[in-house]
């Protein structure tokens, strides 16, 4: 399968490195056209949870196929030890590093420019009956023409195939994971809403809106969700904006937005 691979993708340097794979930059043999390679060593796959990951993820890429604002997949390798798929070359620096190399925040402006297509996209997603589950900066990828691309789908989820549309299981990452995700809870598909709300909290203050010295006291100012809008970071911020996010990081779930409720007002 490798050979294939080889036929149809001339693969370059070395991109990105997750837990179980390696991200190379690549171009077709037949267009000339730039993408990226996406290998994932099966043989680090240790438990069924991971193999399910691995597994889910190409299909969730096909059914949110054509969509602008996410990393599109365009063909799959595969063969006993390795998992190959050709998915959007996004080389710009994403958007942990931009939040990392400011030091300032974002003004309104700049910050409407990233969560608009994130919260599009967020939207399309659950159209669809599917949730991220882990909306974080370091999944919210870019082109070389600046064009958002929500990427990472290993911990998506269909909700649409349970009949309550419910989910369970933690999963998701400190600082972004909603409340109910903690509590053990059965949840819903507004976890994703709450955690573009934390990513629109941290481009407007330049701190996220609950966090500890560790991972646990983190988990429980999350559970707390004491939102609070310091006035010396907050004083140029509209009071439009600190509404919405009010209405994202909700608690109760009841009354937090969905994300095509955050879209027909952003």
């Amino acid at each position: 399968m490798k050979e294939v691979l080889n036929d149809d993708y001339q693969l370059t340097e070395e991109i990105g490195r997750g837990r179980f794979g390696v991200v190379y930059r690549c171009y077709s043999t037949v267009s000339g056209d730039s993408f990226a390679c996406k290998s994932i060593d099966k043989r680090l796959l240790s438990d069924n949870t991971d193999r399910e990951c691995l597994e889910k993820e190409p299909k969730i890429l096909h059914i949110l196929g054509g969509n602008p604002n996410i990393v599109q997949i365009h063909r799959i390798y595969e063969d006993d030890d390795y998992l190959h798929m050709i998915i959007d070359l996004c080389d710009s620096p994403d958007l942990f590093e931009r939040i990392s190399n400011r030091a300032g925040v974002f003004s309104e402006t700049e910050a409407a420019s990233v969560f608009s297509p994130l919260i599009s996209s967020i939207s399309y997603c659950h159209r669809l009956g599917i949730a991220h589950r882990d909306i974080k900066p370091d999944n919210v990828l870019f082109d070389s023409r600046g064009n958002l691309k929500l990427a990472d789908f290993g911990s998506a989820e269909w909700f649409a195939m349970n009949e309550r549309g419910t989910m369970s299981g933690i999963v998701g990452t400190p600082y972004y994971v909603a409340p109910e995700v903690l509590s053990g809870r059965e949840y819903n598909e507004k976890v994703d809403v709450w955690s573009a709300g934390v990513i629109l909290y941290i481009m407007l203050a330049g701190v996220p809106p609950f966090y500890g010295d560790s991972p646990e006291e983190t988990f429980e100012a999350v559970l707390r969700a004491n939102l609070r809008f310091p006035t010396r970071i907050f004083r140029s911020v509209s009071p439009e904006a600190k509404d919405l996010l009010r209405k994202m990081l909700c608690k109760d779930v009841s009354r937090r937005l969905s994300a095509d409720q955050v879209l027909s007002k952003s």
